[in-house]
């Protein structure tokens, strides 16, 4: 059984495989020296630096409930309980979210009207959803067409474009509301307004966390003690000593009969099964031989770059600190950064006393030019975007760029359908998955989940050939 693919999918597909049938002889190629892809954790001196996603979401529960699975969970922290919330930023100063407001859904009324991120006339707009007619049939459609024609554009400009693009560092014009944020959708299918479904929920107690979204919302993440590699570090334990191999890079595979071979550094390998858990551009071209269709529909999946400008500071050279998790950015601000992170205001262990870790980060789909500055610079827009924005003086004591080229799939308009075509073939070909943050989700959870099934379906295929002995 060969997994490629030393990332969080390949990983997880692993340990999944391994716990439901530990009769399966695993091998996972990774390319890299390490496993984790993206999820990576430094310690420099005193300062504990996560270079990707800091922290997961416990709803849904598939990440939390693997942490458990795997006995991690006494490793696992939750936030500071002071300071949470995130705030935006406007006419440049840091404004609070109002409080409730959850994406692109107010759960609370009162603090959309005061709030000083939206005008009269953008508030008096907000307030006109209720009666704003659904449209009719199920055509996907973007994040930004569903928001402006529900809620007006300075709700989308000013607070739901910032709060997407912190998470999928996207164009919202282009943004899939079907795969993105289906769940709104189907609130306005069965509702006929966002205002309407969230009074139902109200009255039946489901948005009681969400009302609380600056405070108890935060309460619905966990971390890891020492930064997340300790999810990584957790799965790759719970692996038999000798399934995994680094520096391995697979240059192609193909199927030969009921077998499949896997060709690594000019080796060939035979194996019943081969779960292709890399990324979409790696993807591309393993598939393209055996599976055209899926290829050419991974081909027209963009992804989008981003850098991460790490800094350490003394807490005395922020002139005006900030008591919250962080900050995003609207592209209206005309600012040079996505958000900033205070991740020693979130966790604990994240630096020496008085001290302040800080992430920014920048690229994305929108802002993508920064990215051919070099390191050096793109430190030093940070800094000057940060004592423009907190008032930041002096020098960093440590400083760190971290870029993710090509690594977050962007879920554009039609994106359901290219991955049904995807999962489709796939399917149709004994022996073969695909697993990747490029399909059905890009959190940590949604990619631990499909894990699961992946490794699910595998033993189905496997006890179906009766090949469960070997892989």
């Amino acid at each position: 059984m060969a997994i490629i693919g030393g990332g969080l999918s390949g990983l997880s597909t692993a340990a999944k495989l391994h716990r439901l049938d530990q009769s399966i002889q695993l091998v996972l190629f990774e390319s890299g020296e390490r496993l984790g892809g993206v999820i990576h954790t430094e310690q420099v001196g005193e300062y504990l630096i996560d270079h990707g996603a800091d922290m997961f979401s416990t709803k849904p529960s598939a990440a939390i409930d693997f942490c458990c699975e795997l006995g991690l969970e006494d490793q696992l922290i939750e936030p500071k309980p002071e300071g949470r919330g995130a705030r935006i930023v406007r006419n440049g100063q840091l404004v609070p979210i109002p409080e409730g407001f959850v994406l692109m859904r107010a759960t609370q009324l009162w603090p959309m009207l005061f709030t000083p991120l939206l005008s009269l006339q953008g508030k008096l707009r907000f307030l006109l959803e209720r009666w704003i007619s659904p449209t009719k049939g199920d055509k996907d459609e973007s994040v930004s067409t569903f928001v402006q024609r529900r809620m007006g554009h300075e709700v989308l400009d000013r607070i739901v474009a910032p709060l997407a693009a912190g998470i999928y560092t996207a164009d919202v014009t282009k943004l899939s509301m079907q795969t993105t944020m289906q769940a709104i959708a189907r609130m306005e299918k069965k509702h006929g307004s966002l205002a309407r479904a969230t009074a139902v929920r109200r009255r039946k107690g489901e948005d009681s966390v969400e009302r609380g979204s600056t405070g108890a919302r935060y309460g619905q993440f966990r971390t890891f003690q020492d930064g997340m590699i300790g999810l990584i570090n957790g799965i790759a334990q719970s692996l038999p000593d000798d399934s995994i191999h680094l520096n391995c890079s697979v240059e192609s595979i193909r199927s030969i009969g009921n077998q499949w071979i896997v060709t690594e550094s000019g080796t060939d390998h035979k194996f019943d099964h081969v779960v292709v858990a890399v990324p979409p551009k790696a993807a591309v071209n393993l598939l393209e031989p055996i599976a055209p269709l899926a290829s050419a529909e991974l081909a027209k999946i963009e992804s989008a770059s981003a850098a991460i400008v790490v800094l350490g500071v003394s807490a005395t050279n922020i002139k005006r600190p900030v008591n919250t998790f962080g900050f995003v950015v609207p592209l209206s601000e005309k600012r040079r950064i996505l958000a900033g992170s205070f991740a020693s205001h979130k966790f604990s262990g994240r630096s020496p006393e008085d001290h302040v870790l800080i992430r920014v980060f920048m690229g994305g789909a929108m802002q993508s030019e920064l990215l051919e500055k070099s390191d050096e610079e793109l430190t030093t827009i940070a800094q000057e975007e940060l004592s423009e924005l907190i008032g930041l003086t002096g020098d960093p004591l440590v400083s760190r760029v971290v870029r993710w080229n090509d690594a977050m799939p962007q879920y554009h308009i039609g994106h359901g359908d290219r991955v049904r075509i995807i999962d489709e073939e796939i399917a149709s070909t004994p022996g073969l998955s695909f697993t990747s943050n490029a399909l059905h989700g890009v959190g940590i959870a949604p990619v631990i989940k499909q894990a699961d099934q992946v490794a699910h379906e595998v033993i189905a295929s496997l006890k179906e050939s009766g090949n469960t002995s070997n892989g």
